[in-house]
């Protein structure tokens, strides 16, 4: 059918048979045939071949030849497997159309690639929302510098105060604020100490108020430092407290204490039972038991030895 186009091709019988080649080889000669032939149903055979051709392989051949717009349906379909050849096939086409929002999607879902080529790329492109996202993809990366200072060159100061928050260095963030200062930029100023909050140091911010009377543009951000260092003090407080409380319980416990039992030596009789010998008379004694011989008589008193408790006489 490629051989005799001209009288037996015919597109949906050419599609029926691709589903069942075998031969890899035919895939990118039928690429070849439809880019020559039926440029506009190109992507009709790359999406009947999909699951059976390189995608790199594709990319490649088409860019070979120039048409990578021809296929950019069929790129967006297999961008999910996040190919480096088809994700820099699709930004390639984003930057060329300068759709900047479809460029940053694609850069934000989709990061095997090669960012800094890109960012380099961009940076000097005449579109601002392009440079921006130059400045983006170096954020990512970690060259917060590059970010920041290309951010200043556009005048971007928020793009600037995203990347010195995302870099986490208080070096980074401080510097930001003295170029702020050195400009009087009050409001840049006061919304630099909102965003990098954390990184700034209040005794800086205080100085650079100071000296250039920012002092109402830094207000907001004193008081805030203040009320989370009093709420700091606070906290440590009650629980130096509940320490200390906790320790005079302890040392106060031995000194509460009190037995629920007598000890043996606290027991009448001695410190070893109810005493060793106890002498019993009179009527109350144990009954008399008549004894051989004549030894005792009845009526008169009589002695007993009873044993004690820890067993002697």
């Amino acid at each position: 059918m490629m051989a005799h186009s001209p009288v037996a091709f015919a597109h949906d019988q050419f599609l029926m048979i691709m589903q069942k080649v075998s031969n890899m080889e035919l895939f990118y000669r039928a690429i070849q045939f439809y880019i020559e032939e039926l440029p506009m149903q190109l992507v009709s055979l790359l999406s009947t071949i999909t699951p059976k051709v390189d995608h790199a392989r594709v990319v490649q051949q088409v860019r070979k030849l120039g048409h990578l717009p021809l296929i950019l349906p069929y790129l967006k379909t297999v961008q999910q497997h996040n190919i480096a050849q088809v994700n820099e096939a699709v930004n390639d086409i984003y930057v060329e159309a300068e759709q900047y929002e479809e460029l940053r999607q694609s850069i934000e879902e989709f990061d095997n690639f090669d960012q800094i080529a890109l960012a380099q790329k961009l940076e000097k492109h005449e579109l601002i929302e392009m440079r921006r996202i130059a400045t983006l993809v170096y954020k990512k990366n970690k060259r917060y510098k590059q970010s920041i200072e290309l951010a200043k060159v556009d005048k971007m100061y928020k793009d600037c105060m995203d990347s010195a928050l995302a870099s986490g260095n208080p070096d980074l963030a401080e510097s930001l604020l003295q170029f702020f200062v050195d400009n009087d930029m009050q409001e840049c100023f006061a919304a630099c100490l909102f965003t990098c909050y954390d990184l700034i140091r209040p005794d800086v911010a205080m100085e650079h108020a100071w000296r250039k009377r920012m002092t109402d543009f830094c207000m907001p951000y004193l008081i805030q430092v203040m009320r989370e260092y009093t709420e700091r003090v606070n906290a440590l407080d009650k629980k130096t407290q509940k320490k200390e409380e906790e320790e005079e319980k302890q040392k106060s416990a031995p000194n509460d204490f009190v037995p629920d039992y007598m000890m043996p030596n606290m027991m009448p009789g001695g410190p070893m039972g109810f005493g060793n010998l106890a002498l019993t008379s009179g009527p109350a004694a144990m009954p008399q038991q008549p004894m051989m011989g004549g030894m005792m008589q009845q009526g008169q008193p009589s002695m007993m030895m009873t044993p004690n408790m820890g067993g002697g006489f």
